[in-house]
């Protein structure tokens, strides 16, 4: 267990290196040109009219744009020597729509594209906005035009050469895809999962991990450029509908909170589910607001789930102490992605990268949990079985001779071929020397018994001892005779042993004789009693031959 633990820790611990390691690497990567224009904020019906100079529109100058969207118009003017050129926005690619326009000197419209999640327009580039600019050089003044629903974080532009910005997206683009496909993955795994076990954790999981799939396939463009599907509110509703309860109902499920033993904690999740009912009714009177409702509710779940995990562990839970280690790094890297506004020197990740790669990571963790329950129940299960085989081999052995008893007979009767056997045999002398010599030596007179008829059987035959005096033979191939020699050899041998008035009597009864099997134990102990009677009688009437 301590192993296991360890190994997850080292995990968390190297995804935290990595990351540390990827982001200033990433910061080192590219060196572009970050504009430096002014942001307007534009009135929802005002329409541009093509102006190069936005000093006469009366449009308000803003520092920051407003993460609940809106229309916005950016001016910059910049310098160029290279004519092979790329713009595109860093920090976040949750965009609806813009509209680029280069002017020259002049004032003269010479270079217009569009794009956005919204647009129909082909993308240049795969899972990026950047648009390129075939330009001589010179001076030039670009013109922005932007109209989201809402955004994630800051929206800057910059320029970078095709060459440079080409090579500088890989990375970003390699991160996407891969988390995509693991979650992608995860999704079928744990719903998959919660059909056979028929388990609402597994679900309410696999619920979780689609919704977050939804949001960065849509935020990230894949859908808009893969799928040409352009619905911008899949980043959104996903976690509205579905996604924040289905973790909390995910994190009380796998720690095991009830009602009864953990009342807070029970009662915090429920209250939860409500709050999140309602920013789900919000966000359909104030949709530009359904993002940053969702920024809210992730900051709630993970602060549920951390404080869960702490508690659990506390009351000594395993599953939680793992746990524990999977929410603390996606805690940490959630809390980051959802409170960032801009990335700073970065050109090659958005925060939108951070959030996925979070999810991404919590989802493996979460695995290494899950593999430790399976662990955990296979030795149970182990555990059961071998207590359970012992329990059994108790039940269906002699404790004095080690032999199978009554109940392993009546299961291996079923067993029998037709040309099967089944004789009972009687111990005579028992008595006697429980009587002069004690029981102790009535006890080593039954195992001397087993012990040397045991011997004689043939393989397949099987000896029991029925209880008292009585014996039981199972034969695949019985046969009178053979079943009478073994037992006079073995009664030769217990009175070569000191057992002198050691005798037995025995009833054979074959399977074909009673086929259903239903009164052969009952045929065997008649004819054992008959030949028991015999025996008494030719032993009296030699007795009495002798005496007259």
């Amino acid at each position: 267990m301590f192993a296991q633990m360890l190994r997850l820790k080292l995990f968390a611990g190297l995804y935290a290196g990595l990351f540390l390691l990827i982001w200033p690497w990433a910061a080192g990567q590219a060196q572009p040109l970050e504009l430096d224009g002014q942001w307007f904020r534009a009135p929802p019906d005002w329409i541009y009219a093509g102006q190069s100079k936005l000093d006469d529109t009366k449009l308000v100058p803003v520092d920051m744009l407003s993460l609940t969207g809106g229309h916005f118009v950016y001016q910059a003017d910049f310098d160029i020597q290279n004519q092979s050129l790329v713009l595109d926005f860093k920090n976040t690619s949750v965009i609806g729509l813009f509209n680029h326009r280069i002017f020259d000197r002049q004032g003269r419209l010479i270079e217009e594209s569009k794009g956005g999640i919204q647009s129909g327009e082909a993308a240049q580039f795969w899972l990026r906005h950047g648009r390129e600019l075939n330009l001589p050089p010179g001076r030039y003044r670009l013109i922005t035009e932007l109209t989201s629903p809402f955004l994630l974080a800051q929206p800057q532009l910059y320029l970078d050469s095709r060459q440079d910005y080409r090579q500088a997206i890989n990375s970003g683009n390699a991160l996407t895809l891969a988390c995509v496909g693991i979650l992608f993955s995860l999704v079928f795994y744990y719903g998959v999962l919660s059909i056979v076990r028929r388990n609402l954790v597994d679900g309410m999981y696999s619920m979780f991990i689609l919704s977050n799939l939804l949001y960065n396939m849509t935020a990230l463009l894949i859908f808009s450029q893969l799928f040409e599907l352009h619905w911008f509110y899949l980043i959104s509703a996903p976690f509205l509908l579905f996604g924040n309860w289905a973790y909390v109902l995910f994190v009380i499920g796998l720690l095991g909170i009830q009602r009864a033993k953990q009342p807070r904690l029970y009662g915090a999740g429920m209250l939860l589910k409500v709050f999140f009912a309602i920013f789900a009714l919000l966000a359909l009177f104030k949709p530009n607001w359904s993002l940053e409702l969702v920024r809210v509710a992730v900051g709630l779940y993970l602060t549920y789930g951390l404080i869960c995990g702490i508690v659990r562990a506390r009351d000594g839970s395993q599953t939680a102490r793992f746990y524990l280690v999977a929410i603390g790094v996606f805690f940490a890297a959630g809390m980051t992605a959802i409170s960032l506004n801009r990335v700073e020197g970065v050109y090659t990740f958005y925060v939108e990268h951070l959030g996925l790669l979070s999810i991404t990571v919590e989802a493996m963790l979460l695995s290494f949990v899950l593999a430790q329950q399976f662990s955990q129940l296979h030795k149970e299960k182990e555990q059961a079985l071998f207590v359970s085989m012992q329990n059994l081999h108790a039940a269906s052995t002699d404790a004095l001779t080690g032999l199978p008893n009554r109940f392993a007979l009546i299961s291996e009767l079923q067993q029998l071929p037709e040309r099967g056997s089944l004789t009972f045999i009687d111990l005579d002398g028992l008595k006697h020397y429980n009587d002069f010599f004690g029981h102790e030596r009535g006890d080593e007179l039954l195992c001397s018994f087993g012990h040397l008829l045991q011997q004689q059987l043939p393989e397949g035959a099987r000896l029991h001892r029925l209880g008292g005096d009585e014996f039981a033979i199972t034969h695949p191939q019985g046969d009178f005779h053979e079943i009478e020699n073994m037992l006079s050899v073995t009664v030769e041998g217990l009175r070569s042993a000191g057992f002198e008035l050691a005798g037995a009597s025995f009833g054979l009864v074959y399977v074909f004789e009673n086929p259903s099997k239903d009164r052969l134990m009952h045929m065997a102990d008649e004819r054992m009693y008959q030949c028991k009677s015999a025996r008494k009688d030719a032993i009296a009437q030699q007795a009495w031959v002798v005496g007259g």
